[in-house]
């Protein structure tokens, strides 16, 4: 006797998931979504390294053949992405390695030609610090060492041809 009822429910529910937004009584104040101002990239409240070990997407994949497996992490907008050679990243290295990075940005949807190129501004701060440091890439999105003096996970504030995206990245101690 029980499943008649289940099959009853389940177009209920579905229709009562169809209905029109509910009338708001007149002089009752409308609710407003809250949302984040599009001057100001979101960002994660905690060290959020999102580092990844799959494909490229194909708009940061030039340079690169067949199915390479590269460290990345993306920015919060998804309009820029770190692709490191150096992994871990690591600050005072002492091994002579270097903490390199490809800076690839997202083209512009509905643009037929680049727009123009100003250097890559990296404004970051350490967390849990206030004081922030700043590093340039001339030319803009490209091949980079970024080095930042202290360890600990660093908020990077990426400013580039009046674009803006944000991404946390991890500097780990030297070792030794």
């Amino acid at each position: 006797m029980s499943v008649p009822r289940r099959v009853l429910l389940v177009p209920v529910l579905l229709l009562a998931g169809c209905t029109g937004p509910a009338a708001v009584p007149a002089g009752a104040p409308a609710t407003v979504p809250a949302t984040t101002p599009a001057t100001e990239p979101a960002g994660p409240a905690a060290c959020a390294e999102r580092l990844e070990t799959g494909r490229l997407p194909d708009w940061a994949d030039a340079g690169f053949t067949g199915d390479t497996r590269v460290r990345h992490v993306f920015g919060a907008r998804g309009g820029i992405v770190a692709i490191l050679f150096a992994y871990p990243l690591v600050h005072a290295r002492g091994d002579g390695a270097s903490n390199k990075i490809l800076w690839v940005a997202r083209p512009e949807p509905g643009r037929s030609e680049p727009a123009q190129r100003t250097p890559l501004v990296i404004t970051a701060t350490l967390d849990g610090a206030g004081t922030p440091v700043v590093r340039r890439v001339e030319g803009g999105p490209g091949p980079s060492i970024v080095d930042l003096p202290a360890a600990g996970c660093w908020r990077l504030r990426l400013d580039w041809s009046g674009r803006t995206d944000t991404m946390d990245l991890v500097y780990r101690p030297a070792s030794g």
